[in-house]
């Protein structure tokens, strides 16, 4: 470490790890004000924010998969904090936002947009709905960031018509429900489509639709959205690539053939 340095601490990178799930992977860089206003936060300049954020891309296994490595010189704390998340989707997200509202001098309900009309005032119940809300918000951050804002079936880049889909539903798999591996950017029809069995990602990321529409070969509406995608290959993420396990229980249990 240079004279006059000072160590991350364990906050600043739970931090920094929260930002890093949302970020597209090409924005990892010192002058995306979402890195320059983290910065401010923690004290720390722009450039050594963009620097711990490469340091977690040398530490993300979907990237390793690709040839990528980001740096060489991750900390054994910034592992441990890694780990931390990367296996406890359940919990660090919702314990790093809270974090965040702490820096940000606000409530975990303000920064995630969410109305006091809308939840109880007080109790376990407000508790536990503000955590689902506050879930939900961050998967959807960090499913689209990893996609880059693209349908993974069609390539739409227009967020409002995108959806963060799960290929194990969540209301089955608590413990991967946000779990980045799980999840997929979809559009409306496409994830409808999919969460009903009409379509299907296989292990090696080919799209099948399921003979119940492959048979509507005269309907130009099925064969516009959805015909014309057979077998052809999902438009992948940049990092986060879907869990082939997660993948296989969508086309034995879901997928209507």
């Amino acid at each position: 470490m240079k004279e006059g340095q000072k160590l991350w601490t364990r906050d600043e990178l739970i931090l920094a790890a929260n930002l890093y799930c949302k970020l597209p992977f090409g924005r990892l860089h010192r002058l995306n004000p979402d890195v320059i206003n983290l910065a401010n936060l923690v004290g720390r300049t722009p450039s050594s924010v963009a620097f711990k954020l490469v340091n977690f891309a040398s530490l993300d296994p979907s990237l390793k998969a690709r040839g990528i490595k980001g740096a060489t010189n991750a900390s054994n704390l910034d592992r441990i904090i890694w780990n931390e998340f990367y296996n406890n989707w359940d919990i660090l997200p919702y314990e790093s936002e809270k974090l965040l509202a702490k820096y940000e001098n606000t409530t975990v309900e303000r920064l995630n947009h969410i109305s006091e009309d809308e939840i109880p005032k007080d109790g376990k119940t407000r508790e536990q709905i503000v955590r689902v809300r506050v879930n939900q918000s961050f998967f959807r951050s960090l499913i689209l960031s990893s996609y880059n804002n693209c349908c993974c079936i069609t390539g739409i880049q227009q967020p409002e018509l995108l959806i963060a889909g799960h290929i194990r539903p969540w209301g089955i798999d608590e413990k991967n429900r946000l779990n980045p591996r799980n999840g997929i950017a979809i559009n409306a029809l496409h994830d409808k489509a999919f969460e009903n069995g009409l379509l299907t990602i296989t292990t090696d990321f080919q799209i099948k639709i399921s003979s119940i529409l492959l048979k509507q070969t005269k309907n130009d509406w099925v064969n516009n959205f959805f015909i014309k995608y057979q077998n052809k290959e999902m438009i992948l993420p940049s990092r986060f690539l879907p869990d082939i396990e997660f993948l296989k229980y969508h086309n034995n249990e879901r997928f209507k053939q």
